[in-house]
């Protein structure tokens, strides 16, 4: 019996989730250090990706509260991975950037997660499903985009 594309889709979308979710808990376990909570990485790792932003710009994109965003600003602030300056065009207003620890400690987590994935694919893989992989990435990050 084959599978119509209704139900393969749902299918793909059912075993993509379990799959993510799996390895997303697989590689916070294998990160190096660092103690940050889920929301304090998340909020840490846009500032790193998409460059500084107000606490109410921050707190709009994570979708949650302003105080929330920015209790977890304030510790990332004590914790020298993250500061403050005025911004230049409300002086009001101030944004949030990471620093250079900051940078760091992103970069550090991400070597010791993609090290421990690297190390299990090549052990418990071929290396023709390793470029199934790489292929289905390419994929992914296709449908993703925006």
């Amino acid at each position: 019996m084959t599978e119509n594309a209704s139900t393969s889709g749902a299918r793909a979308a059912h075993d993509l989730h379990l799959a993510f979710g799996r390895l997303r808990r697989r590689l916070r376990e294998n990160y190096g250090g660092g103690d940050l909570t889920p929301s304090q990485t998340s909020v840490l790792s846009r500032l790193d990706k998409d460059g500084e932003a107000s606490v109410s710009d921050l707190a709009a994109l994570e979708g949650i509260r302003h105080q929330s965003v920015a209790t977890t600003v304030g510790v990332l602030v004590e914790r020298g991975f993250a500061d403050r300056r005025p911004d230049p065009g409300d002086g009001r207003r101030q944004l949030v950037f990471v620093t250079d620890d900051g940078h760091a400690f992103l970069e550090e987590r991400r070597r010791a997660g993609e090290g421990w994935l690297a190390q299990i694919l090549e052990a418990r893989c071929t290396e023709a499903e390793r470029r199934t992989l790489i292929e289905a990435a390419a994929l992914l990050e296709r449908v993703v985009r925006r």
